[in-house]
């Protein structure tokens, strides 16, 4: 199926304080706020979408803000990182910064040759900033960090395995090549892709299995130009034997979703239609929008829904 596959498309992760949670990504971390709008199972939830400029896919976390969710337990069947790609030369400002804000669990590393800076989110969800030479993707700096600094999208993701084979075989199949080793982390990489080409695969085979809840990332979606190449990888998927869901529209892409032999689940996303299709690019998030089937709820929600007081 190589081709297919374009790099990451977002990340979606578990968070129990939607304006704690807004705050985090929009001021300290300086991405935009794309959209704000309800779980499509849970629409007494938000679903809120944080990248650049217009929600490029392969710049997207998102996340379930429930007020009352516990706290989710690390482990293994789960995404362990999400890694975002910021220019070469700029940790030292990312280290200023994240420490004045106060963000917790902050420490320099290093992988297959990247300087990279560890931090963990509001919820003790696993972040990294990793330098990376000649991203040529456009930052959004319309916001809380204006200069060059700025966040240009993911690098790529950890994901934390008991056994890794399935799921390397698994990347193969999905177009990823292995490029190193180092550590017990293999690598893989896209080649093409949109600059959110990096898997690494940590394999913990003592380590017990992750619990959901808020810290966890639920599920981490890959990216397709079209429906059509959707249709595809979903028919090949099949074919090898993966349970595949059947095509949900979620009105900015359209998804399917499979659990991984390891446990992680995967989805795979267009990119079309975008974050645009309901709100011209200048006022991206800033609305509630809701899909179809909960417009009756407005009412209820716009005085139910916990308030973010931040402006996107």
């Amino acid at each position: 199926m190589t081709g297919l596959i374009r790099g990451l498309h977002h990340v979606t992760a578990m968070s129990r304080d939607a304006d704690a949670n807004n705050r985090f990504f929009t001021r300290t971390l300086g991405l935009r706020r794309v959209k704000t709008t309800v779980n499509f199972d849970e629409p007494s939830v938000y679903h809120l979408y944080y990248g650049d400029e217009a929600g490029t896919p392969g710049s997207v976390m998102t996340y379930f803000p429930f007020p009352h969710i516990i706290r989710g337990r690390p482990g293994t069947g789960e995404v362990g990182e999400t890694v975002f790609s910021v220019p070469e030369g700029s940790l030292q400002f990312w280290r200023d910064r994240l420490a004045a804000e106060g963000v917790e669990g902050l420490a320099a590393a290093d992988r297959f040759g990247e300087k990279r800076l560890r931090f963990k989110a509001v919820d003790g969800d696993f972040f990294a900033i990793a330098e990376i030479a000649n991203d040529p993707r456009a930052a959004w700096t319309g916001g809380a960090i204006a200069g060059d600094e700025a966040i240009r999208g993911f690098q790529g993701a950890t994901l934390r395995l008991r056994d890794s084979g399935p799921t390397e075989a698994l990347l193969k199949f999905m177009g990823y090549e292995t490029v190193d080793t180092e550590k017990g982390i293999k690598r893989f990489a896209l080649t093409g892709g949109n600059g959110a080409d990096i898997i690494d695969i940590e394999t913990l085979p003592n380590m017990p299995r992750g619990e959901l809840g808020a810290g966890s990332v639920h599920h981490i979606a890959f990216a397709v130009e079209t429906r059509a190449d959707q249709l595809e990888m979903r028919k090949a998927l099949i074919d090898a034997g993966h349970n595949v869901t059947p095509v949900i529209d979620r009105d900015y892409f359209l998804a399917i979703y499979f659990r991984t032999p390891g446990g992680v689940l995967f989805e795979i996303a267009t990119n079309e239609p975008g974050f645009e299709r309901d709100e011209d690019r200048a006022h991206l998030g800033e609305a509630l929008k809701l899909p179809a089937q909960h417009e009756h709820l407005r009412a209820w929600l716009e005085t139910h829904l916990p308030e973010i007081r931040d402006v996107p």
